[in-house]
């Protein structure tokens, strides 16, 4: 073990750390010392102290997955009566509502339904279009991608070129988990990506032009150790390609689960959080998670190394489904930002800085929890599906 001064003293001076002493200093350093060590970079990269945050809204436009991911509470096997849709029409209206908000984007995220096929996603994607011609899509992870090029016997590359023809924009980062297939075997997500295959995703992506995020949902079933494996696989990427434009880590939420267990504390987070700070030297920026851990401590991320809030989201279900409902509109967030010392401004994807909060400008209706994906009891079908191909016996015995 090398010594925390000398480690510390080589962060202060702007040097790189290496995966032993990143160890060290997650297991050995004090919670405030790593909170001022993180605190110096971020800083050193946001020296005008301002926090950014995005207006946008995180649709789930199905919840019908093959994955099975035993740490989701979120998904419906095929043929669940439970198991939804979006139809356009349906997506349309969530982006008029976002728009009313002072929004520009949506985080377009799902489960694998194998129903809906790749022109499924191109229609959509240009209907969008059409309709709101600058409306930004932020869609469809890593598993996702590679979910459409198995259905539809294409490569990465080609999926992706016909994504962006229609129109899309970038790519989060989800389905990540934690980027060690040892990981991800006992999470049961190795067959919907591997490690390798989720990186190489994100390293086409960036090859084609896209901006993407980079995540990380620790506290299951992984050590200390695979936690920053996950990080130094995304920074050897990002110095490859530098592609990312922020990194997201929250804690894995139990409740409703098949995988059950414990919620990390607040403190773990603030320890995951500041590392990551420290070892992702070339991630410009890195968001608060105050969907998985509320208000509050989302203000205190922004002293151990956050210099953004995220998204208001406006909307959000898969965290919801395992027992967490934190809400903030856009008032709460830039209060929170205000109250820590920062000085908020509203961004896009690419963190450019678009202007000061909304409400300022004009009346913003106030958003006190978040919408969901439909009103419980919408048991209606989108009446675009039945242009595609039935790929599950279940949806071709409900057609026929």
């Amino acid at each position: 073990m090398k010594n925390i001064d000398e480690i510390s003293a080589r962060v202060r001076e702007g040097d790189r750390i290496d995966r032993d002493e990143a160890l060290d200093l997650y297991l050995h350093a004090p919670t405030a010392l790593l909170g001022e060590l993180a605190d110096r970079v971020r800083a050193r990269k946001h020296p005008a102290r301002i926090v950014s945050y995005i207006i946008d809204r995180n649709v789930n436009y199905t919840n019908v997955c093959v994955a099975r991911c035993n740490f989701c509470a979120f998904y419906r096997p095929v043929g669940s009566m439970e198991g939804y849709v979006l139809g356009f029409e349906e997506i349309f209206r969530k982006i008029d509502e976002t728009i009313e908000l002072g929004g520009g984007q949506l985080l377009l995220q799902g489960g694998h339904n194998p129903d809906l096929p790749l022109e499924w996603y191109e229609d959509l994607f240009r209907a969008v279009k059409a309709r709101y011609p600058d409306f930004r899509l932020h869609a469809l992870s890593p598993p996702e991608v590679i979910h459409i090029t198995r259905m539809s016997r294409l490569t990465v590359p080609q999926v992706i070129e016909r994504l962006v023809a229609a129109g899309l924009d970038s790519i989060p980062g989800g389905g990540a988990e934690i980027l060690v297939d040892r990981v991800r075997k006992l999470l049961n997500c190795h067959n919907k990506a591997t490690a390798d295959e989720w990186l190489d995703v994100m390293r086409h992506a960036h090859r084609a032009g896209l901006r993407t995020t980079a995540t990380m949902m620790y506290g299951h079933v992984e050590s200390v150790d695979e936690r920053l494996e996950h990080m130094f696989r995304l920074r050897d990427l990002q110095d490859e390609m530098g592609g990312f434009t922020a990194f997201i880590t929250w804690s894995y939420q139990p409740e409703h689960t098949e995988l059950g267990g414990f919620e990390a504390t607040g403190l773990e987070y603030l320890h995951t959080l500041a590392i990551a700070r420290i070892v992702l030297d070339n991630f410009d920026n890195l968001q608060a998670s105050w969907v998985t851990q509320g208000g509050k401590v989302g203000q205190l991320s922004l002293a151990f190394g956050a210099n953004d809030m995220g998204s208001v989201m406006i909307e959000e279900n898969v965290v919801r489904a395992a027992g967490a409902s934190y809400c903030m509109d856009e008032a709460e967030i830039v209060r929170n930002i205000e109250s820590a010392g920062f000085t908020p401004k509203r961004r896009n994807m690419h963190y450019e800085i678009l202007g000061d909060p909304v409400f300022r400008e004009r009346d913003v209706p106030r958003m006190l929890e978040l919408a969901v994906a439909r009103a419980e009891g919408d048991d209606s079908r989108p009446p675009e599906i039945v242009r595609y191909a039935a790929r599950s016996a279940q949806e071709k015995k409900l057609r026929s």
